[in-house]
């Protein structure tokens, strides 16, 4: 099949979340099954940075397109693109491609698409990767946007592929509230995926504690953008709880708002470590170092930080927001509320308990095998665009 993938960012831009490693490792698995797999999407790197390669480059068999934003700074200011060329873009490529697979919902680059696509009556499948909700930032905006705009954009969709169960029903709730099109619109829970010999990579823990003077003792982590929805002002309250001398807290991650405050919280406290934004061999460093990940988050869709934790073998203590309620069911590790006490608690249980970190970290490398791979995930994607050809 010709896939087209339309995101408003696209690797190497990290910095914007786990969006952009769950639309990677997706192309980049559907293009190994065989398939002829474009990208389309924006020259944003970071909200205040371009992209400084190619407008058009091969990357791990994906075709990938990237059209300048024309006024960087909303993409910083509010996470807007504007991007030039686009339309044009996907004039020329909707014509040759079997399905147009588009990436979050309320962005510029679905309102310039979809219409072309609906025209050419080319099936279009959203991945809405858990922006659905209005409590997950800007509100007001998407208030204004879901009155003005998003009716129209639904209407053009043909199939919704949301990570879990909770934002199925939060989408066929929005769905409803913008009015029936003429064929109903499918939805279908998928979740995100890793490649799992990407965290073979325990080679890496000794530099990386020498890196940033970890010492020997046990390390908590966090790794995520720093934003008011992760809940790391909780992780460091409960971190802060604990009284084990030897024992980090590494927070992994770039400022989205909360750095300042999150210090704060910390000041004092020599144990807590911010890293700020890790790639490449120095992320998986932190991954290959740490003995436990944590994330009290809200309004998450399935965090691929938690996904990745657990193929490198670590015990997760997450929330129920994140969406991985079957953590708790197999002994992977604790989903519970997102606050002070009970997170300290776990964490406490964890990092004073070697077993029970073996243990629990061997049966969440096992789920993330049986559940959450991407090859495993491409296929199941392969059905949903085959039901809508």
């Amino acid at each position: 099949m010709r896939i087209l993938h339309l995101t408003p960012y696209y690797a190497p831009a990290y910095a914007f979340g786990g969006v952009v490693r769950s639309v990677e490792g997706m192309a980049a698995a559907l293009a190994r099954r065989g398939h002829d797999v474009t990208v389309l999407t924006t020259d944003a790197l970071d909200h205040r940075r371009r992209y400084a390669g190619a407008q058009d480059e091969m990357i791990d068999g994906v075709r990938v397109l990237r059209r300048p934003n024309v006024l960087p700074r909303l993409r910083g200011r509010f996470n807007l693109s504007t991007p030039r060329s686009l339309k044009r873009s996907a004039e020329a490529l909707l014509p040759t491609i079997d399905a147009l697979h588009i990436h979050e919902f309320r962005t510029l680059e679905n309102l310039l698409a979809t219409p072309v696509a609906k025209k050419l009556d080319v099936p279009i499948v959203l991945s809405p990767h858990g922006t659905l909700n209005l409590n997950t930032g800007r509100g007001a905006l998407k208030r204004a946007w879901d009155h003005l705009l998003s009716p129209g954009i639904a209407s053009r969709i043909d199939h919704v592929v949301t990570l879990s169960a909770a934002e199925q029903d939060e989408a066929e709730t929005l769905w409803r509230r913008f009015g029936a099109r003429r064929k109903p619109t499918g939805f279908s829970v998928i979740p995100n995926g890793v490649d799992l010999g990407d965290f073979d990579r325990r080679a890496l823990a000794a530099p990386f504690r020498r890196r940033f003077n970890l010492g020997d003792g046990q390390i908590a982590l966090f790794m995520g953008r720093l934003h008011r929805r992760k809940g790391v002002d909780v992780l460091i309250k409960a971190f802060k709880a604990i009284d084990l001398e030897d024992s980090r807290l590494l927070i992994v991650g770039p400022d989205d708002g909360m750095l300042s405050i999150l210090k704060a919280f910390a000041e004092g406290d020599r144990r807590i470590i911010f890293t700020g934004y890790l790639q490449g061999a120095e992320r998986l460093g932190a991954l290959a170092a740490a003995d436990v990940f944590a994330l009290p988050a809200t309004g998450e869709g399935q965090p691929m930080a938690a996904l990745e934790a657990m193929a490198a073998g670590l015990p997760v203590a997450l929330s129920p927001g994140c969406n991985l309620d079957e953590v708790a069911r197999i002994g992977a590790g604790y989903v519970v509320k997102a606050e002070v006490d009970t997170f300290a608690e776990k964490l406490r249980l964890l990092l004073n308990d070697r077993d029970l970190r073996r243990t629990m970290g061997l049966r969440a490398r096992q789920l993330v095998q049986e559940s959450y791979t991407w090859d495993e995930i491409s296929e199941r994607l392969e059905d949903v665009y085959r039901s809508l050809l």
